[in-house]
């Protein structure tokens, strides 16, 4: 099976080496378990959901069955419009489930210094979009690490190595049920 980890530094493994990154983390925990996939890092640093958009074509080129979508993180530090990343994410799905792959759509949480109006915008974007599209939701990437400065690299924002394989715990399950419906399908 081959899995496709796409999305911004959080992702990508900002900081760290590779062999450290949310996909080489996620890849050797599957094969531990006895699964046979590939997960292919398609994290880019700084990516907003429109530069996102903008790739994923060529990231879908490949075939994957499952794709982990990460991203929205640097539209909220950038005060981006959240109806924009919304839309930007929609065609991102939509893009993905017309290539056949199954979406677990990892939610953000939008920076509080935005104000309120913007933060509930912004963080309703990923259960929306989840139940539109009957998606597994994974609600916050960072949950566990981000207040936890022993799971961040020095600037505070980015998880390291530890911090990168609480989140491979918490999403594994899901990735798990995912690669299950997978194989029944087939």
């Amino acid at each position: 099976m081959h899995i496709l980890a796409f999305g911004d530094s959080l992702t990508a493994g900002y900081g760290l080496p590779a062999d450290q990154s949310f996909a080489a983390q996620l890849e050797r925990r599957l094969r531990d378990l006895g699964r046979d996939v590939r997960v292919t890092n398609a994290g880019v640093s700084g990516d907003t959901t429109a530069g996102g958009l903008a790739r994923l074509a060529w990231s879908l080129e490949d075939k994957p069955h499952l794709v982990v979508l990460e991203l929205g993180a640097n539209d909220g530090l950038r005060g981006l419009d959240p109806v924009r990343m919304r839309d930007n994410l929609d065609a991102m799905i939509r893009q993905c489930l017309e290539a056949g792959a199954r979406v677990i759509l990892a939610g953000m949480r939008a920076p509080v210094n935005w104000g309120l109006e913007y933060r509930n915008q912004f963080d309703d974007v990923f259960p929306e979009l989840a139940d539109e599209h009957d998606l597994t939701l994974y609600p916050f990437f960072l949950e566990g690490v981000v207040r936890d400065p022993s799971l961040v690299l020095d600037d505070g924002l980015h998880p390291n190595a530890a911090g990168v394989a609480r989140i491979v715990d918490g999403i594994l399950p899901l990735v798990l049920d995912e690669l299950d419906a997978l194989e029944k399908a087939s």
